[in-house]
């Protein structure tokens, strides 16, 4: 069962995530992030389009098939991923390749701020030095796979993964 820290942490995913703001995720919700995050981009990128609906296929699969999924439905797939994290790697390479906008296999602060703002709808205050943990201005593929682990499997909330997203408000 999720803590209240991991509950915290899909909270505000989920209400990022609910784009139609009606307490459900559905497909419409992930076409519209991904349209979103294009914008920002300045580009009608296929690959976040494909990283989207991959995410609700997930989800949907994880609530029976339904045509709306439950905040619920979000807890109980992460109440399994510190035992199956594999998909969230999967999902975090995928994602990397869509935050990387240049190319360079690094995720640069501006990279990173896109792919923020574009999930949470709104600016966001993320402490990048916190989640780069070589210093180096930039994030690999590795540090980027580990932050996502963290954040959807992990439960301590001094983790730098804990910040993905910014600060978690207490449950």
């Amino acid at each position: 069962m999720a803590s209240d820290f991991q509950r915290s942490k899909v909270v505000l995913v989920f209400g990022a995530l609910d784009v139609t703001g009606d307490g459900y995720l559905t497909e419409e919700d992930f076409r519209l992030l991904a349209a979103r995050w294009a914008g920002l981009r300045g580009s009608d990128d296929r690959l976040l389009s494909q990283v989207m609906l991959s995410w609700w296929t997930t989800l949907q699969a994880a609530a029976g098939g339904a045509d709306r999924v439950t905040l619920d439905d979000v807890l109980n797939v992460v109440d399994v991923l510190p035992d199956n994290i594999e998909p969230v790697l999967g999902t975090a390479n995928a994602m990397f390749g869509a935050v990387d906008a240049d190319g360079d296999d690094y995720v640069s602060e501006a990279e990173y701020r896109v792919m923020v703002e574009a999930w949470l709808g709104r600016e966001a205050a993320t402490d990048f030095a916190l989640l780069d943990s070589d210093g180096d201005g930039r994030l690999s593929r590795a540090e980027f796979a580990a932050l996502w682990a963290e954040f959807w499997a992990g439960d301590n909330a001094a983790a730098a993964g804990s910040y993905v997203f910014g600060p978690v408000q207490a449950a």
